[in-house]
């Protein structure tokens, strides 16, 4: 599934991870809206999702400012200029990629039907195999030894 996912319809569209969120928010709401598989979760998993999106979005948001910080690039596909090991990078290798899974887990909580729930899973997958691991490969070549060490210190996701 995740072979057909990356290789199949969304080939050549562009790879960056807002688009690939984008991609599983829709496809959430689409099988909650046309599959509605047990929808009987109600307000206490809407109030789950709202608040597990709200401390993603702070994730990312903090983050995203120690890329400003250091001044290297964001973007997964540019070659960074510096090794961010402070802030949330002490706690996890991919913060932003965290708050993205848990912008996704959240929204399918949110919707409150089991026709989505897979979706995380599968995001959690893209996410490792188009960004991560390829990211952990430049740091090695790129900062050597240094990535290396903090990359064997510190958890991928938590």
């Amino acid at each position: 599934m995740i072979r057909w996912l990356l290789d199949g319809p969304l080939k050549g569209f562009p790879d960056i991870p807002p688009v690939w969120l984008t991609v599983f928010l829709v496809a959430a709401w689409v099988l909650n809206e046309y599959l509605p598989l047990v929808t009987a979760f109600g307000l206490v998993f809407r109030a789950a999702g709202g608040l597990l999106i709200g401390f993603a979005l702070a994730v990312i948001a903090w983050s995203a400012w120690w890329f400003w910080r250091k001044k290297t690039t964001i973007e997964p596909h540019h070659t960074p200029t510096a090794l961010i090991v402070e802030g949330p990078y002490r706690y996890s290798r991919n913060p932003i990629y965290l708050g993205l899974l848990a912008i996704v887990t959240g929204y399918v909580l949110w919707l409150g039907s089991l026709s989505p729930v897979l979706l995380p899973y599968l995001f959690f997958h893209v996410l490792t195999r188009r960004f991560i691991e390829p990211e952990e490969e430049g740091l090695r070549k790129i900062f050597g030894a240094e990535a290396h060490r903090y990359l064997n210190a510190t958890h991928r996701w938590l």
